[in-house]
Protein backbone atom coordinates (compact mmCIF):
# COMPACT_ATOMS: atom_id res chain seq x y z
CA UNK A 1 0.00 0.00 0.00
CA UNK A 2 1.13 3.54 -0.80
CA UNK A 3 0.03 6.44 1.41
CA UNK A 4 0.57 10.10 0.59
CA UNK A 5 -0.48 13.45 2.02
CA UNK A 6 -1.88 12.37 5.36
CA UNK A 7 -1.16 11.97 9.06
CA UNK A 8 -0.85 8.31 10.12
CA UNK A 9 -1.80 7.74 13.74
CA UNK A 10 -3.43 5.30 16.14
CA UNK A 11 -6.89 6.50 17.17
CA UNK A 12 -9.16 4.40 19.40
CA UNK A 13 -6.80 1.48 18.83
CA UNK A 14 -7.06 1.68 15.04
CA UNK A 15 -4.26 2.44 12.55
CA UNK A 16 -5.69 5.34 10.54
CA UNK A 17 -4.77 7.99 8.00
CA UNK A 18 -6.19 11.43 8.67
CA UNK A 19 -6.40 13.76 5.68
CA UNK A 20 -6.27 17.56 5.61
CA UNK A 21 -10.03 17.76 6.27
CA UNK A 22 -9.80 15.52 9.32
CA UNK A 23 -11.41 12.53 7.61
CA UNK A 24 -10.10 9.19 8.86
CA UNK A 25 -9.37 6.15 6.70
CA UNK A 26 -8.77 2.90 8.53
CA UNK A 27 -5.85 0.69 7.42
CA UNK A 28 -5.88 -2.92 8.71
CA UNK A 29 -2.15 -2.77 9.39
CA UNK A 30 -1.82 -6.43 10.35
CA UNK A 31 -3.02 -7.46 6.90
CA UNK A 32 -0.23 -5.68 5.00
CA UNK A 33 3.37 -6.76 4.52
CA UNK A 34 4.56 -3.26 3.70
CA UNK A 35 3.27 0.32 3.66
CA UNK A 36 5.10 2.80 1.43
CA UNK A 37 5.05 6.34 2.80
CA UNK A 38 5.18 8.91 0.01
CA UNK A 39 5.90 12.66 0.34
CA UNK A 40 3.42 14.60 2.42
CA UNK A 41 2.98 11.79 4.93
CA UNK A 42 3.60 12.12 8.67
CA UNK A 43 3.54 9.19 11.03
CA UNK A 44 3.21 9.15 14.82
CA UNK A 45 5.31 7.18 17.30
CA UNK A 46 2.25 5.11 18.22
CA UNK A 47 1.63 4.20 14.57
CA UNK A 48 5.25 3.11 14.05
CA UNK A 49 5.10 0.98 17.21
CA UNK A 50 1.83 -0.67 16.13
CA UNK A 51 3.19 -1.42 12.67
CA UNK A 52 6.28 -3.02 14.22
CA UNK A 53 4.18 -5.20 16.51
CA UNK A 54 2.03 -6.26 13.55
CA UNK A 55 5.10 -7.17 11.52
CA UNK A 56 4.34 -4.53 8.88
CA UNK A 57 7.32 -2.82 7.28
CA UNK A 58 7.19 0.95 6.86
CA UNK A 59 9.27 2.34 4.02
CA UNK A 60 9.76 6.06 3.35
CA UNK A 61 9.87 6.57 -0.43
CA UNK A 62 9.68 9.28 -3.06
CA UNK A 63 6.63 9.74 -5.27
CA UNK A 64 5.70 6.37 -6.82
CA UNK A 65 8.76 4.89 -5.15
CA UNK A 66 11.38 6.69 -7.25
CA UNK A 67 13.53 7.09 -4.13
CA UNK A 68 13.97 5.02 -0.99
CA UNK A 69 14.96 7.17 1.97
CA UNK A 70 14.57 4.85 4.95
CA UNK A 71 12.92 1.66 6.11
CA UNK A 72 11.76 0.49 9.50
CA UNK A 73 12.61 -2.78 11.24
CA UNK A 74 11.43 -5.17 12.58
CA UNK A 75 8.86 -6.37 10.10
CA UNK A 76 10.96 -6.42 6.95
CA UNK A 77 13.45 -9.26 7.06
CA UNK A 78 12.05 -12.78 7.20
CA UNK A 79 14.38 -15.38 8.69
CA UNK A 80 13.15 -18.15 6.38
CA UNK A 81 13.68 -16.05 3.28
CA UNK A 82 17.03 -14.69 4.42
CA UNK A 83 18.30 -18.21 5.07
CA UNK A 84 17.05 -19.40 1.68
CA UNK A 85 18.65 -16.45 -0.10
CA UNK A 86 21.94 -17.00 1.74
CA UNK A 87 21.98 -20.75 0.97
CA UNK A 88 21.42 -20.05 -2.72
CA UNK A 89 24.18 -17.42 -2.81
CA UNK A 90 26.70 -19.68 -1.04
CA UNK A 91 26.01 -22.78 -3.15
CA UNK A 92 27.98 -22.29 -6.38
CA UNK A 93 25.72 -24.55 -8.46
CA UNK A 94 22.55 -22.89 -7.16
CA UNK A 95 24.03 -19.42 -7.61
CA UNK A 96 24.85 -20.17 -11.25
CA UNK A 97 21.27 -21.35 -11.84
CA UNK A 98 19.93 -18.11 -10.36
CA UNK A 99 22.25 -16.00 -12.53
CA UNK A 100 21.22 -17.97 -15.62
CA UNK A 101 17.56 -17.31 -14.82
CA UNK A 102 18.29 -13.59 -14.48
CA UNK A 103 19.96 -13.69 -17.90
CA UNK A 104 16.90 -15.42 -19.36
CA UNK A 105 14.48 -12.85 -17.94
CA UNK A 106 16.66 -9.91 -18.91
CA UNK A 107 17.41 -10.84 -22.51
CA UNK A 108 14.56 -13.21 -23.34
CA UNK A 109 16.83 -16.11 -24.18
CA UNK A 110 18.66 -18.93 -22.45
CA UNK A 111 22.16 -18.17 -21.24
CA UNK A 112 25.00 -19.95 -23.07
CA UNK A 113 25.84 -23.36 -21.62
CA UNK A 114 28.99 -24.18 -19.65
CA UNK A 115 29.67 -20.60 -18.64
CA UNK A 116 30.69 -19.45 -15.16
CA UNK A 117 29.13 -16.53 -13.33
CA UNK A 118 32.13 -14.38 -14.26
CA UNK A 119 31.82 -15.34 -17.94
CA UNK A 120 28.10 -14.58 -17.94
CA UNK A 121 28.88 -11.22 -16.39
CA UNK A 122 31.17 -10.45 -19.32
CA UNK A 123 28.58 -11.58 -21.87
CA UNK A 124 25.95 -9.39 -20.20
CA UNK A 125 28.28 -6.40 -20.32
CA UNK A 126 28.67 -6.73 -24.09
CA UNK A 127 24.90 -7.13 -24.56
CA UNK A 128 24.22 -4.08 -22.42
CA UNK A 129 26.58 -1.88 -24.44
CA UNK A 130 24.73 -2.84 -27.62
CA UNK A 131 21.37 -2.18 -26.00
CA UNK A 132 22.44 1.34 -25.05
CA UNK A 133 23.45 1.99 -28.67
CA UNK A 134 20.17 0.61 -30.01
CA UNK A 135 17.94 2.62 -27.68
CA UNK A 136 19.96 5.78 -28.31
CA UNK A 137 19.36 5.42 -32.06
CA UNK A 138 15.64 4.81 -31.47
CA UNK A 139 15.37 8.12 -29.64
CA UNK A 140 17.71 10.08 -31.89
CA UNK A 141 20.20 10.79 -29.10
CA UNK A 142 23.94 11.02 -29.67
CA UNK A 143 25.60 8.26 -27.64
CA UNK A 144 29.23 7.62 -26.90
CA UNK A 145 29.41 5.34 -23.87
CA UNK A 146 28.25 5.00 -20.28
CA UNK A 147 30.50 7.43 -18.45
CA UNK A 148 29.98 9.22 -15.15
CA UNK A 149 31.84 10.26 -12.00
CA UNK A 150 29.96 9.87 -8.73
CA UNK A 151 32.07 12.64 -7.21
CA UNK A 152 31.44 15.13 -10.04
CA UNK A 153 27.84 14.90 -11.18
CA UNK A 154 27.94 17.75 -13.69
CA UNK A 155 31.04 16.43 -15.44
CA UNK A 156 28.86 13.87 -17.23
CA UNK A 157 26.99 14.73 -20.42
CA UNK A 158 23.20 15.17 -20.24
CA UNK A 159 22.32 11.65 -21.41
CA UNK A 160 24.61 10.05 -18.83
CA UNK A 161 23.13 12.25 -16.12
CA UNK A 162 19.66 11.15 -17.25
CA UNK A 163 20.71 7.51 -17.08
CA UNK A 164 22.21 7.90 -13.61
CA UNK A 165 19.10 9.63 -12.27
CA UNK A 166 16.78 7.09 -13.88
CA UNK A 167 18.78 4.15 -12.57
CA UNK A 168 18.69 5.62 -9.06
CA UNK A 169 14.88 5.74 -9.35
CA UNK A 170 14.78 2.08 -10.35
CA UNK A 171 17.07 1.10 -7.47
CA UNK A 172 14.78 2.93 -5.06
CA UNK A 173 11.61 1.09 -6.01
CA UNK A 174 13.48 -2.23 -6.28
CA UNK A 175 15.00 -1.88 -2.82
CA UNK A 176 11.53 -1.17 -1.45
CA UNK A 177 10.27 -4.39 -3.04
CA UNK A 178 13.23 -6.44 -1.78
CA UNK A 179 12.68 -5.19 1.77
CA UNK A 180 8.93 -5.67 1.56
CA UNK A 181 9.44 -9.29 0.46
CA UNK A 182 11.73 -9.96 3.43
CA UNK A 183 15.05 -10.43 1.61
CA UNK A 184 18.50 -8.91 2.16
CA UNK A 185 19.53 -6.17 -0.30
CA UNK A 186 23.22 -7.00 0.18
CA UNK A 187 23.15 -10.74 -0.66
CA UNK A 188 23.53 -10.74 -4.42
CA UNK A 189 24.27 -13.31 -7.10
CA UNK A 190 25.64 -11.59 -10.19
CA UNK A 191 26.56 -8.49 -8.20
CA UNK A 192 28.44 -9.06 -4.96
CA UNK A 193 30.19 -7.12 -2.22
CA UNK A 194 27.92 -4.07 -2.22
CA UNK A 195 25.19 -3.03 0.25
CA UNK A 196 22.64 -3.21 -2.59
CA UNK A 197 24.01 -6.14 -4.62
CA UNK A 198 20.69 -8.02 -4.76
CA UNK A 199 18.86 -4.78 -5.61
CA UNK A 200 21.18 -4.34 -8.61
CA UNK A 201 20.57 -7.96 -9.65
CA UNK A 202 16.80 -7.58 -9.68
CA UNK A 203 16.72 -4.01 -11.03
CA UNK A 204 18.81 -5.00 -14.05
CA UNK A 205 16.06 -7.39 -15.16
CA UNK A 206 13.72 -4.42 -15.69
CA UNK A 207 16.20 -1.68 -16.56
CA UNK A 208 16.02 -1.75 -20.35
CA UNK A 209 12.24 -1.93 -20.55
CA UNK A 210 11.63 0.92 -18.11
CA UNK A 211 14.20 3.50 -17.03
CA UNK A 212 16.73 3.37 -19.87
CA UNK A 213 14.14 4.31 -22.53
CA UNK A 214 12.79 6.92 -20.09
CA UNK A 215 16.27 8.42 -19.73
CA UNK A 216 16.87 8.60 -23.48
CA UNK A 217 13.40 10.06 -24.08
CA UNK A 218 14.11 12.78 -21.52
CA UNK A 219 17.57 13.48 -22.94
CA UNK A 220 16.10 13.73 -26.45
CA UNK A 221 13.45 16.20 -25.32
CA UNK A 222 16.09 18.24 -23.50
CA UNK A 223 18.26 18.41 -26.62
CA UNK A 224 15.28 19.79 -28.55
CA UNK A 225 14.46 22.32 -25.83
CA UNK A 226 11.10 20.67 -25.10
CA UNK A 227 11.67 19.52 -21.52
CA UNK A 228 10.64 22.64 -19.58
CA UNK A 229 12.02 21.45 -16.23
CA UNK A 230 15.52 20.66 -14.89
CA UNK A 231 16.99 17.52 -16.41
CA UNK A 232 16.92 15.39 -13.24
CA UNK A 233 13.35 16.45 -12.40
CA UNK A 234 12.22 15.49 -15.87
CA UNK A 235 13.79 12.06 -15.55
CA UNK A 236 12.22 11.37 -12.16
CA UNK A 237 8.77 12.35 -13.43
CA UNK A 238 9.20 10.16 -16.49
CA UNK A 239 10.25 7.22 -14.30
CA UNK A 240 7.33 7.81 -11.94
CA UNK A 241 4.91 7.59 -14.84
CA UNK A 242 6.61 4.48 -16.24
CA UNK A 243 6.49 2.74 -12.86
CA UNK A 244 2.79 3.44 -12.49
CA UNK A 245 1.92 2.56 -16.09
CA UNK A 246 3.80 -0.75 -16.03
CA UNK A 247 2.73 -1.58 -12.43
CA UNK A 248 6.39 -2.29 -11.79
CA UNK A 249 6.21 -2.73 -8.02
CA UNK A 250 3.59 -5.46 -8.41
CA UNK A 251 5.90 -7.33 -10.80
CA UNK A 252 9.15 -7.16 -8.87
CA UNK A 253 8.31 -9.47 -5.95
CA UNK A 254 6.97 -12.33 -8.11
CA UNK A 255 10.11 -11.97 -10.23
CA UNK A 256 12.30 -12.26 -7.12
CA UNK A 257 10.53 -15.49 -6.22
CA UNK A 258 10.86 -16.84 -9.77
CA UNK A 259 14.58 -16.05 -9.88
CA UNK A 260 15.36 -17.65 -6.52
CA UNK A 261 13.27 -20.74 -7.18
CA UNK A 262 15.44 -21.36 -10.26
CA UNK A 263 18.31 -22.15 -7.87
CA UNK A 264 16.72 -25.51 -7.15
CA UNK A 265 17.11 -25.47 -3.35
CA UNK A 266 13.96 -26.06 -1.33
CA UNK A 267 12.69 -23.03 0.51
CA UNK A 268 12.76 -23.45 4.32
CA UNK A 269 9.42 -23.54 6.08
CA UNK A 270 8.27 -20.19 7.38
CA UNK A 271 8.87 -19.81 11.13
CA UNK A 272 6.01 -19.13 13.48
CA UNK A 273 7.19 -15.57 14.03
CA UNK A 274 6.81 -14.84 10.32
CA UNK A 275 3.05 -14.55 10.73
CA UNK A 276 1.77 -11.08 11.63
CA UNK A 277 0.04 -10.72 14.95
CA UNK A 278 -3.73 -10.79 14.83
CA UNK A 279 -5.56 -7.59 15.70
CA UNK A 280 -9.23 -6.91 15.96
CA UNK A 281 -10.19 -4.55 13.15
CA UNK A 282 -12.50 -1.88 14.57
CA UNK A 283 -14.98 -0.27 12.30
CA UNK A 284 -13.32 2.67 10.53
CA UNK A 285 -14.38 6.08 11.75
CA UNK A 286 -14.52 7.33 8.20
CA UNK A 287 -14.33 5.75 4.78
CA UNK A 288 -12.89 8.54 2.71
CA UNK A 289 -11.39 7.74 -0.67
CA UNK A 290 -7.82 8.12 0.51
CA UNK A 291 -5.30 6.99 -2.05
CA UNK A 292 -3.81 3.63 -1.17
Amino acid sequence: MFVEKGQIDVIDGAFVVVDAKGVRTHIPVGGFVCIMLEPGTRVSHAAVALAARAGTLLVWVGEAGVRLYASGQPGGARSDRLLWQARLALDEAARLKVVRKMFDLRFGETAPERRSVEQLRGIEGARVRKLYETIARQHGVRWDRRNYDRQDWHAADPVNRCLSAATACLYGITEGAVLAAGYAPAVGFLHTGKPLSFVYDIADIFKFETVVPAAFRTAGRAEKGKLGVPLESGVRRECRDVFRRTKLLERIIPTIEEVLEAGGLMRPEAPDDAQPLAFDDPEPSGDAGHRG
